[in-house]
């Protein structure tokens, strides 16, 4: 990335931070800005997440390492992640009607992982999310040895997490990522 591109982010990113505080109570941007500045190849997946609508926002410190968590905060599941089966097998799998590629895969190309469970219902508690849309999820091994795969959503007021084929996909389904940096 050019430098005016990680300057623009990182404006982006602090816009974001200060303009939501309920999604990281108690963690100051200065804190942020030191471990961007650390690691800088985490702005290439931070701006990918970016580019393709996820809206990263900071939603976790770890106190002991100083680790800051980035998190997909769009309202609805990222537009430019959506229609997509779950895995590479599951899209080989396929023989007709082909998607045009994988939640897995492109979550490794943007150096990313989907959210499990537990982060997607922690990610609920900061706000309504996928009230229109679903995201897939890190489904346990023993599941998607069965061809399933995990997903949520939110609708009347709660968290539903649903299963799904693995070679499933839909226009309205994306899925979330997380960065750890």
């Amino acid at each position: 990335m050019k430098k005016q591109e990680q300057d623009n982010l990182i404006q982006t990113l602090k816009t974001r931070f200060e303009q939501n505080p309920n999604r990281h109570p108690d963690i100051q941007w200065d804190d942020v800005q030191t471990r961007l500045d650390n690691h800088p190849n985490a702005l290439k997946s931070l701006q990918a997440m970016e580019a393709t609508g996820g809206e990263p926002d900071v939603i976790g410190l770890d106190p002991k390492t100083g680790a800051v968590t980035f998190c997909d905060c769009a309202k609805e599941s990222p537009t430019g992640r959506r229609s997509l089966c779950y895995d590479r097998a599951a899209l080989d799998a396929r023989k007709e009607n082909k998607p045009k590629g994988s939640a897995i895969e492109m979550a490794e190309e943007m150096g990313i992982a989907l959210l499990t469970e537990d982060q997607y219902r922690a990610l609920q508690k900061l706000g309504e999310f996928d009230a229109k849309t679903s995201s897939w999820l890190a489904t346990p091994p023993e599941l998607r040895a069965l061809d399933g795969a995990i997903f949520g959503d939110y609708r009347y007021g709660r968290v539903f997490i649903y299963h799904n084929g693995v070679q499933s996909y839909y226009a309205a389904r994306g899925f979330r990522g997380v960065l750890r940096i």
